[in-house]
């Protein structure tokens, strides 16, 4: 699947990852390839890629909105 995490300031990951986690309103949230189409308000936390080379990238947000759709993951984070 495609991810892309988006600051309004800069690009903070953008490629093929086989899993993320993110820290969901309700609780962390994990998604993989062909997850069914869903918005998710993100609270503070951390996000977890993993790209396709098992390589894991780890990033600290305030918050923020994710839209899986398609087999893409755009993260719009504070």
């Amino acid at each position: 699947m495609n991810v892309e995490i988006l600051t309004p300031d800069k690009k903070l990951f953008s490629g093929d990852a086989e899993y993320l986690d993110v820290p969901g309103e309700m609780g962390r949230t994990g998604i993989l390839r062909n997850h069914a189409p869903m918005i998710s308000a993100l609270k503070a936390g951390q996000v977890k890629v993993r790209d396709m080379a098992k390589k894991e990238h780890f990033f600290d947000i305030k918050g923020g909105i994710m839209e899986v759709r398609n087999d893409k993951v755009i993260v719009l984070a504070e």
